[in-house]
Formats: C-alpha cells, structure tokens, sequence
C-alpha cells in the first residue's frame, strides 16, 4: 500500500498560523477531503498526518480526525517535551493507537543547540515508554546536535524530516551532505524525502537542481531507511502534489534504479514499518 509519511491538516486561523504566508494558497482550510481527492487516482491507501503548530488541542484535533477516517494512519503531534510533566502529556495521547510520534518545531528555536538542553534530553527520553517515534525538523546548522541527540538515545526511533532542508536554492552541499552521512551512520534514524520544492527556487525550479541532495540521501540511507512524504498542503507554495511525487519517484526509479522491492518500501512500506510497526 502506498503511504505518505508527511503531510498536514488546518483550519486556517492567521493567528495560530503565523508561519504561512500571506496571500498564499495555504491561507484556507485543508482537509482529509482535499487530500483524499488527490490521493485516490494516485493509488495511495493513506497518509500520516504531522503536526503544523505546536499546540496540544491540535495534536488532539488531529487525532479526531485520524479515528474518523481510515485514510489518516497515524499522527504525528506535538506536547511540551521541556515540561515537567512531559508524562502527563503524552499518556492520553499515547493511550489514543493513532498517535505514533512526536515532533518540536526545532527549525524555529534560536539555540541551534536547542536540543541538547536537559529538559529537552529528557522528554526525548520519555517517548520510547510510550512506543512513540520523534521526528526530526531542522536546518542544517542543527544537525550537529541532532547527531549527539541519536547517539545519545540509541533505541529511540527517529526520523529526519525533509532531509534537513539543504540550502538548494543556493545549490550548497557542505557541510550538510557531511553531516547527513554521519546523522545516518546511526541505524535507529530513518529520512523522508519530503519537503524539498520549498528549499528550491519557487518559481523556477528544475528537477536536476535536486538531484545532488537526492544522492546523497539515497546513498547514506539507502532503501529500507528512506520514505517518501508529500508535504502537503506546504508542497502547494512551489508545486502540485503530482509534481513533487514525480520528483522523488522519477529519481528514485530511473536514476536510481531501484527494483520494484525497494520502490515498495520507500512508497509505504518503510513509512509503515517505522510508524505503525508493521
């Protein structure tokens, strides 16, 4: 079954959603409708759906959403991980079967060593009693303390959202593909290709602009560690949904050549065993 690892829900409040931009096609209301209208001609079962601001009753939201509809496999939300009672949070959530994991917007803290706060370590350190997984949004010049946070929890599974957003429009490498090899020299790390049209020229994107960040991902998590995800609605700032999955899957089969086992595991298969164990 094809699966999209990464993609988000909202109805649309100016004030809880500061980080859209004006006049764009992100300010309305996205639903599983919309969604489910683009996925059914493209053969996908479903999706997991990943928080898009930080807040508990969106994580609670998002999870009325997933029981009423069969289409949403998981969620991916958010509680408070430096709180004090990180616990108390996460029990009702996780006592719900479609929450699967967590993610803080690390992208947006100041402290590019935000992550390796204490309070921070020790709600990452909460999630593996609860079966949960952590997702990974960073920039690159935080992927050096997102390395020592999965040396230093190496049974927590994680995963690196849109290949840590490399500086494409600018066409930089290094010291992002460096650090990406190490980040994936740590099995218990798995990467979404997700999110890249965003990282490119908007308006004048080539798909050959992508193709030296696809290598490198591909070849440091090869294909039981890499999952494809949509990031949509975000994905509509620079590109259609078709568009970005032709981008991943064009790469993946006719440049990578992947046989058709592999192309399974990054279409679904990889995103399902990491999120919902099986």
């Amino acid at each position: 079954m094809k699966l999209d690892s990464h993609q988000h829900f909202w109805r649309y409040e100016a004030a809880q959603y500061p980080w859209i931009p004006a006049g764009s096609a992100l300010q309305r209301d996205w639903l599983p409708a919309d969604l489910a209208a683009l996925h059914a001609p493209m053969g996908f079962g479903g999706s997991i759906a990943v928080q898009a601001r930080q807040s508990l009753t969106e994580s609670r939201w998002l999870l009325d959403l997933a029981e009423a509809d069969p289409r949403i496999f998981g969620v991916v939300g958010w509680v408070d991980l430096q709180a004090q009672n990180v616990e108390e949070q996460l029990a009702p959530l996780a006592a719900r079967p479609k929450f699967v994991g967590v993610r803080h917007v690390v992208q947006d803290e100041p402290d590019d060593h935000f992550m390796l706060r204490p309070n921070f370590l020790r709600g990452i350190g909460k999630l593996k009693q609860f079966d949960l997984t952590y997702d990974l949004l960073i920039y690159p010049k935080q992927l050096p303390a997102a390395i020592e946070v999965v040396r230093r929890f190496p049974e927590q599974p994680f995963v690196l959202d849109h290949i840590a957003k490399p500086l494409i429009r600018e066409g930089k490498l290094s010291p992002w593909k460096e650090q990406v090899y190490e980040l994936a020299s740590h099995p218990n790390v798995l990467c979404k290709i997700s999110g890249m049209v965003t990282e490119a020229n908007h308006d004048g994107w080539r798909p050959a602009d992508f193709r030296p960040y696809l290598e490198v991902v591909l070849a440091a998590f090869g294909p039981d560690r890499l999952m494809y995800g949509s990031d949509w609605p975000v994905c509509l700032l620079a590109a259609s949904y078709q568009q970005v999955f032709e981008l991943a899957v064009d790469h993946v089969v006719k440049v990578a050549r992947w046989d058709a086992a592999a192309q399974v595991k990054f279409l679904g298969g990889n995103c399902g065993r990491f999120y919902l164990g099986h």
